[in-house]
């Protein structure tokens, strides 16, 4: 038998969380922890954070508070969490509210993120439908700060907004238990951005995935190409090409500052760089930035095959 809650014994908490919670998956955690406890109420961004409303019973609602913290999506960064009791309204249900705008924006926009494990399964699964896109992310990975326009963080105030859903996106982003639930910069080969690759002149000579794999062949015969990321501009030559290295050096008058060097893996980092356990969990983050590595001291049979590389190296996996 059933145990009916009474208004009397139910309590309401309003629940302010500041820090990295915009872009994380955070809006989709509370979700789901919420109903699974079963609580009503309601979770929205804000310009300050997050903003909660939680109703239930005190034991119902003193787990939520509790579990929070320690089981809080992975990319999330909690500063504070600040929590007042109010009078019970009767709420049903728990949902997501759109975002509001009052206040002035003072929480902290996330990097972009590093492609995950998920994705890349999914980019190299051909019987995926997301099956070598090359803007495949969720809730744990893909642009934040790069296609934020103003907070609080919507897909309406990104570089997004252009790329209508479809519907198979449009069913992710509203199931709860989808790691794409919410995540602001989905996308798929037949409603997101694509690929282009174009001449000197900017006339198109790919699209789409012939694009990639003919600015591929370009790197490897010798030229240098612009990439245009989300955050400007990257030039990317073959390193293990002398010639084109030194042009492109002379071109960016860049004569002694290392270039960043790309590796598949950090086994293959660790081949021509120390890597401390340090620099090794930079080279993992979620971030996955840039780390400045000391090289290994070459044999003289290495030596002989090719010029030393410069003391040292910026490398990303």
């Amino acid at each position: 038998m059933t145990t009916m809650v009474t208004p009397r014994e139910r309590r309401r908490e309003q629940i302010v969380i500041r820090g990295a919670v915009q872009g994380v998956g955070l809006r989709p955690f509370v979700y789901r922890l919420a109903t699974g406890i079963g609580l009503d109420g309601w979770v929205k961004n804000s310009p300050q954070g997050v903003i909660i409303e939680a109703e239930g019973c005190d034991e119902k609602i003193n787990e939520f508070l509790h579990r929070i913290g320690p089981e809080r999506p992975p990319l999330a960064s909690i500063q504070s969490l600040e929590h007042s009791r109010l009078d019970p309204l009767g709420l049903s249900g728990f949902e997501i509210r759109p975002s509001g705008n009052d206040g002035t924006a003072s929480s902290p926009v996330l990097p972009d993120i590093a492609v995950c494990p998920d994705c890349l399964r999914e980019m190299f699964e051909p019987s995926d439908r997301r099956y070598l896109y090359p803007f495949t992310n969720c809730t744990n990975c893909g642009p934040r700060f790069s296609i934020i326009l103003s907070l609080p963080y919507d897909r309406p105030r990104t570089t997004m907004k252009d790329f209508t859903m479809c519907p198979e996106c449009e069913r992710e982003y509203r199931d709860p238990m989808d790691r794409r639930f919410h995540a602001q910069p989905i996308a798929c080969p037949v409603c997101g951005p694509q690929l282009q690759l174009w001449d000197a002149m900017g006339q198109v000579l790919n699209e789409r995935h012939d694009a990639l794999l003919a600015a591929t062949r370009a790197i490897r015969s010798g030229k240098i190409v612009a990439v245009k990321g989300l955050g400007g501009f990257h030039l990317m030559v073959n390193a293990a090409d002398d010639e084109e290295v030194s042009r492109l050096r002379r071109n960016k008058h860049r004569e002694e500052k290392p270039f960043a060097l790309m590796y598949p893996s950090l086994d293959s980092v660790r081949r021509d760089c120390e890597v401390s356990p340090v620099e090794e969990r930079l080279l993992l983050s979620p971030e996955a930035p840039i780390v400045l590595l000391r090289r290994q001291e070459l044999n003289p049979a290495r030596e002989s095959q090719h010029e030393q590389p410069e003391g040292m190296a910026g490398a990303g996996v």
